[in-house]
């Protein structure tokens, strides 16, 4: 898929060895139970983002702020996770960021079901985003190291996962808010703790499940080093192991060995990263974190620094117009004159749990379409991208509950395949060992105008028509963007 000099050629010579290996491997048991357990990640992605809306009514009735600080203080947390664990991830390798993220946020997501008072739950909140902010960076990179070449599309289709957490996480909002929450309305002299405890108990219960997941990870299930990120670090002989335990495990053999690869040539260590005679390196050892080794290489030519730039962009794009969209529309909606007089919380969860459902086929839909030979990766992206803006501005039309509920409908299976589709054709354009800090850069440029978002909301007018608009034609300009995208995954095994 890279043009010469792109990619250092021993590295790349010794990645086709790997891709060629684990394609003799084929599609196995290993590579099932990693959909499993990377899937996870996609789970408590769309889980914990959306707990700041799912809780907003019920938290402000009790606790009196001003509702966009909660939505800043996840997304600062997110923005940390992302830059953290997907920078981290190509220092320090897969196993540590893949194995500690959902800890975090589970530890801290049972916590801040606890909280008191609203700095100590936006505190917590923060801190479990910075867990939850590092998943899909990480865990994309992990599927697409392990899975063929020929099941690379499994990557879009991973997207099932955060489908099946938007509709878990409205199914226990759903009787928990609406049953042990104050009348909305409320002041904190009429709303107490005691009648206010369905936040909390849907806190505890995602904590919990949370924890449960990292657990399944951590203790039933093995996650082998990328044998790419060996390669990368000069560590051949681990990497012919990694492939061959994992040929063992699918009841495969592999031809792979030390010297095929060692015949490809030499990678340099990079500096700073001197490795012990048995491979070992300290965590906070002097690596590429100072010398910006892997940001450099996601620029090495005009050819990849124009498709990182412009995958940056999308992302920050898509991140600012979904945020505006979702900040802005009650507001547009009630200027207009909308009449809905169903407001309660049991119509509101039921509609998300609604909304939530056509994600499923959404994620299958996508992972056919990115093999279609004139569409692929680029034109699904384009065409979801197009067709979700085209349903936002429809939004807008709404006059009563089932018009909205209609158009959301629209808006949120659209949506729900262009971000499967992004989610899996970011990390196939970078190359493996330098992934993690490509994913990172992309989860960076959607949390930081995800910031944005709230802050606009606390200053902007918020009666006005334009930033909902300004939404649909973004999330329109950002499909527009991607048929400029100058690679095509679809039917390349990734380097």
């Amino acid at each position: 898929m890279f043009e010469d000099g792109t990619v250092n050629p021993v590295y790349q010579a010794k990645a086709r060895l790997l891709n060629a290996a684990i394609q003799e491997i084929g599609m196995g048991r290993y590579q099932w139970y990693l959909f499993v357990v990377a899937g996870f990640g996609w789970f408590a992605d769309s889980v914990w983002p959306l707990i700041g809306g799912l809780i907003l009514a019920p938290v402000v009735s009790e606790f009196q702020f001003n509702s966009p600080f909660l939505s800043l203080a996840s997304n600062i947390g997110l923005f940390v996770g992302a830059v953290v664990w997907g920078i981290g991830c190509d220092i320090w390798g897969r196993r540590w960021s893949f194995n500690v993220t959902l800890l975090i946020a589970g530890i801290f997501g049972l916590a801040a079901g606890g909280s008191a008072n609203f700095v100590t739950l936006a505190s917590l909140l923060a801190v479990l985003g910075i867990g939850v902010g590092g998943n899909l960076p990480v865990d994309s990179a992990v599927f697409l190291d392990f899975v063929p070449g020929s099941h690379q599309f499994l990557l879009t289709v991973l997207s099932i996962w955060w489908s099946l957490g938007q509709l878990f996480v409205n199914l226990i909002a759903w009787p928990l808010i609406a049953n042990f929450s104050c009348a909305q309305g409320s002041t904190p002299e009429t709303c107490t703790r005691s009648q206010n405890m369905g936040w909390r108990y849907l806190l505890f219960t995602l904590g919990g499940f949370t924890l449960v997941l990292w657990a399944l990870r951590f203790f039933i299930f093995t996650l082998e080093e990328s044998p790419r990120f060996l390669v990368g670090r000069g560590r051949d002989a681990e990497a012919v192991a990694v492939v061959q335990r994992l040929a063992v495990y699918n009841g495969t053999t592999c031809s792979l060995t030390v010297g095929q690869l060692q015949a490809a040539g030499e990678i340099a260590t990079p500096k700073g990263a001197e490795l012990s005679e048995g491979h070992k390196m300290a965590v906070l050892s002097r690596t590429s974190h100072y010398t910006m080794d892997h940001i450099k290489a996601l620029f090495e030519t005009k050819k990849l620094a124009w498709s990182t730039s412009l995958l940056i962009s999308i992302w920050g794009i898509i991140g600012l117009a979904s945020t505006l969209y979702n900040n802005f529309l009650p507001f547009l909606l009630a200027s207009r004159g909308a009449q809905f007089g169903d407001s309660s919380y049991y119509t509101t969860y039921r509609n998300q749990v609604i909304l939530s459902v056509l994600g499923i086929p959404g994620a299958f839909l996508a992972g056919w379409a990115v093999e279609q030979r004139y569409i692929g990766r680029r034109g699904t992206l384009a065409i979801s991208a197009g067709l979700t803006g085209a349903f936002l501005f429809a939004t807008t039309t709404a006059r009563n509950s089932n018009a909205l509920l209609g158009w959301n409908c629209g808006y949120s299976f659209h949506s729900n395949i262009m971000y499967g589709v992004l989610y899996a054709i970011s990390p196939e354009l970078f190359p493996a060992k330098d992934r993690g800090t490509g994913n990172g850069l992309t989860a960076t440029a959607t949390r930081v105008f995800g910031i944005l978002a709230p802050v606009i909301a606390l200053y902007a007018n918020l009666e006005t028509a334009v930033p909902v608009y300004v939404s649909g034609a973004l999330i329109i300009a950002a499909g527009f963007l991607a048929m400029l995208l100058p690679y095509e995954p679809r039917g390349k095994a990734s380097l």
